[in-house]
């Protein structure tokens, strides 16, 4: 398999969820504090650890040579990306859940960090590392990591490029975003494309 494909696949799933993600919130709120090339070091930096844990942990349980345990883990992984797709259908429909009150704590968490006399790439690294931990974007690098062990850095520079250029979006054109796109069209697309790769990996890889 070209090194590329994968690439291509943590690009595009990592890209579409992070849209309209609150991590995505977080980063609107950096840009006026800190100088957009700084915003950016953080988010790749900060995905770096967070994503590269993630798909570190994926590739290690992939790697494992056993037939039967690998035929689990792959239905187990093309099963969770339809979950994620439905999960996130259905809280749409709501307006508050137990997530919200944990995602207001990081946003608590965050606030109080972004007020630290430190330089803004760290603070922003760190904050992407928080943020993500345990978001959907976060358990999809685990679950790339488990599909394509052998591509550990295609994963992660895709992994990269998606957060970043997603939260380019963000930064430049997010006023403009929120006025032009309804942002229940951002989501439907985000959890539609979970349930599709899903579908395509449990026909054909399962």
């Amino acid at each position: 398999m070209n090194m590329f494909y994968p690439l291509i696949i943590s690009f595009t799933i990592i890209f579409f969820a992070e849209l309209g993600d609150k991590t995505q919130i977080m980063v609107l709120s950096f840009s006026t504090k800190s100088k957009t090339k700084n915003i950016l070091i953080g988010i790749a930096l900060g995905t770096f650890l967070s994503h590269g844990m993630a798909i570190l942990l994926g590739s290690r349980l992939g790697s494992i040579s056993n037939a039967h345990f690998s035929y689990l883990l792959n239905l187990f992984t093309y099963i969770s990306f339809i979950l994620f797709g439905i999960i996130g259908f259905i809280s749409m429909k709501k307006n508050s859940s137990p997530a919200d009150n944990e995602e207001t704590n990081k946003a608590g968490l965050i606030s109080k960090l972004t007020k630290l006399r430190l330089n803004y790439i760290f603070i922003i690294a760190f904050c992407i590392l928080i943020g993500e931990l345990g978001d959907k974007t976060f358990l999809s690098s685990i679950g790339l990591g488990i599909q394509y062990p052998e591509y550990k850095l295609s994963l992660i520079i895709g992994s990269i490029l998606g957060m970043v250029c997603s939260n380019v979006l963000a930064i430049v054109f997010g006023k403009l975003i929120s006025m032009k796109f309804n942002q229940h069209l951002i989501e439907i697309i985000s959890n539609s494309l979970f349930i599709i790769f899903g579908i395509l990996g449990l026909l054909f890889n399962v």
